[in-house]
């Protein structure tokens, strides 16, 4: 892949001041591509003792996580029904996935958002996110302590659009160093290939299984909730699809299926491209020596080989928000074909193979937290937008 031209080359000198993302799902690739061709901050997130850890050697001083800095994603503290819909194509060439996600991929978010209500996901492409309430507000805090508990932050300097992925692998790397150090992780992000579709997520947390015969990472995902009440069932649904979209990615990475020179050619990439000096004291810190991506993938796809699969039992957690107790927890087990069946039917909306759908009727009480029902079809049409429900998730992460 050819270099920049020079003017470009001026344009990357400029400096852009961003805020730090802590979450997901598509923070990352949004940040990645708004900010390519620019001079960005980003964030080095090294990691503290965790307090629940089980006794393991120590992670090196020198193990760093990193992410990039960039607003944070709305998604990343609400619940799915806090987030906001897409709109519907007849070609491919015009689809969803073409006009929002060109050259980014899917978020898990987008595949849980558009499972929650595929009318929302659509109003929200078109018209623009939710607006950010007081209980999303508090869900993102209590996201961020998660975060602070096993992480720290430490500013970095970059310049390419290279060099933000190469902080998004190495943010992986290190958070695989200090779960296999530690026992546990937070914040970890995952790119791979679901159904042809690139996709991209964080993991709220992972933990090492006690059991020293038992090498299959948990998969865990915290929620906090403004009720002191169990959700609905379609909100349990929608929070199991979310983490067997991360076992799915997982197990992809760790068979090692990740497909390199596909992945340098639809993000629009140069894998032989210089890394800024930062990013190379970064990697070395990390415990290996990187000049360009490719090196910095090489070595991303040597640590996704020394993993195991993600364990087959997967827990959601849910904390009541205003003290942080546990409400309650749902442990399920990963179901591979019901997790590709819902995946196939969210892209047949975003390929532009299907207009979007509203919810069953036992689930219109899903509008009533939806800032589109006044313009919403389905509302309109029998002029109330049924029971609401009590229940009202924060999601977290």
């Amino acid at each position: 892949m050819a270099e920049t031209s020079s003017s470009s080359e001026d344009q990357n000198q400029r400096h852009i001041p961003i805020e730090i993302i802590s979450d997901d799902e598509m923070a990352f690739i949004e940040a990645a591509l708004a900010f390519a061709s620019t001079r960005t901050c980003s964030a080095i997130r090294s990691s503290s003792s965790c307090s629940s850890s089980p006794s393991k050697s120590p992670l090196h001083n020198n193990a760093l996580s990193i992410t990039v800095v960039s607003k944070r994603s709305l998604s990343s503290g609400s619940d799915i029904e806090d987030l906001p819909p897409r709109k519907r194509n007849h070609t491919l060439s015009d689809s969803f996935l073409r006009r929002f996600r060109n050259r980014r991929g899917l978020s898990v978010t987008d595949i849980t958002s558009t499972e929650w209500c595929p009318k929302q996901m659509e109003f929200s492409l078109l018209l623009g996110g939710r607006k950010v309430n007081q209980a999303m507000k508090a869900g993102i805090a209590r996201h961020a302590k998660l975060e602070q508990e096993v992480l720290k932050r430490v500013e970095v300097k970059v310049k390419y659009q290279e060099d933000l992925w190469a902080l998004k692998f190495l943010n992986f790397i290190n958070g695989v160093n200090q779960l296999l150090f530690e026992g546990m992780t937070r914040e970890l992000p995952v790119i791979g290939f679901a159904e042809d579709i690139w996709m991209v997520g964080i993991i709220d947390e992972i933990r090492m299984p006690l059991k020293e015969n038992d090498h299959n990472p948990i998969l865990i995902d915290t929620k906090t909730r403004t009720r002191d009440t169990l959700p609905a069932e379609p909100q349990r649904r929608n929070g199991r699809l979310q983490l067997m979209c991360y076992k799915y990615l997982w197990d992809n990475l760790v068979t090692d299926n990740f497909p390199s020179n596909i992945f340098f050619t639809y993000f629009g990439l140069n894998p032989q491209r210089d890394l800024c000096e930062d990013i190379k004291v970064t990697s070395a810190d990390s415990g290996f020596s990187a000049s360009t991506l490719d090196d910095v993938v090489r070595y991303y796809r040597n640590t996704c080989r020394m993993l195991a699969p993600a364990h087959d039992q997967l827990l959601l957690r849910y904390e009541y928000q205003k003290d942080h107790s546990l409400l309650g927890e749902d442990k399920f087990t990963y179901d591979h074909d019901w997790l590709t069946n819902q995946i196939r039917s969210c892209l047949e909306f975003w390929l532009g193979e299907q207009e979007a759908t509203y919810p069953p009727e036992d689930e219109r009480w899903k509008c009533g937290y939806c800032q589109f029902a006044p313009v919403c079809p389905a509302y309109n049409s029998k002029g109330t937008m049924g029971p609401k429900s009590n229940d009202v998730n924060i999601k977290e992460g």
